[in-house]
């Protein structure tokens, strides 16, 4: 009897060493996760802990400065690392909205749009336009230019070499638009009343700038404020008409036959 009991404690001892062994091999695949975390855990819950204690690991990866130095994750300073996000998110806001504002291509345009703003004076003409539009001195679309045109008196043929003279109107049409039959008359009425036009490249621009939400083929300027308008601002729109005038000269004498 005493050789039994003997011999069931041996059988009892190995079998608890064989348990911490194979409890310390787990421990030790499972990236040290600690048997108070899965004691008592379902394998459901068992795997979402071992997984929460890998990415806790990875996220302590150590990582290379700019120095050449190694820098352990966590000891990285937060404000650094939010800094670095933040850089990289407006980057990358600044290229998509570089793409976003990708340029027409010219086979896009009329063939008769000339002459052409660039850039720089298309600022220049959208931001005249939103200022007559402020004034009430713009007229849009084709039906309602086309006959402020027609009506207009025949200027003095050396208004449109001379800055002097203030033409009735100055007419901007959109070089992007199809058909083109829509605005090719009106570049033939506009010289015959020697009055100045120039093209921007974008109709949707125009619209907006001409306190639109449709996009828009054509607008006039005109030198006069309409109704409704302040007279406070009558001056400064004199003067803003007049620079606009000088720019459409200058890009006409440009103008490409």
């Amino acid at each position: 009897m005493a050789k039994d009991k003997s011999e069931a404690e041996i059988r009892e001892k190995k079998e608890k060493k064989e348990k911490k062994d194979k409890k310390r091999k787990s421990s030790e695949v499972d990236g040290g996760l600690d048997d108070s975390m899965t004691a008592g855990a379902t394998p459901a819950k068992k795997e979402k802990k071992e997984k929460k204690h890998r990415k806790s690991l990875t996220a302590a990866a150590e990582v290379v400065d700019a120095d050449g130095d190694v820098v352990v994750g966590d000891a990285q300073p937060s404000a650094v690392k939010a800094e670095a996000g933040d850089g990289e998110e407006e980057e990358e806001k600044k290229d998509e909205a570089e793409s976003a504002k990708a340029e027409i291509p010219l086979g896009a345009f009329v063939p008769f749009a000339n002459p052409l703003c660039d850039e720089k004076a298309q600022k220049k003409v959208l931001k005249s336009v939103k200022k007559a539009a402020k004034n009430k001195a713009l007229k849009r679309g084709v039906k309602e230019c086309v006959k402020a045109i027609r009506k207009s008196p025949a200027a003095v043929p050396s208004a449109v070499s001379n800055p002097s003279i203030i033409p009735p109107g100055i007419v901007v049409l959109a070089a992007d638009i199809s058909p083109m039959d829509v605005i090719s008359h009106i570049p033939v009425l506009c010289e015959d009343h020697n009055i100045p036009y120039v093209y921007v490249p974008s109709r949707a621009e125009l619209g907006a700038a001409g306190s639109t939400k449709r996009p828009t083929s054509v607008v006039m300027l005109t030198p006069k404020q309409g109704k409704g308008a302040g007279e406070e601002g009558a001056g400064e729109w004199e003067e803003a008409y007049k620079e606009l005038y000088k720019l459409s000269l200058k890009l006409g004498q440009a103008v490409k036959v």
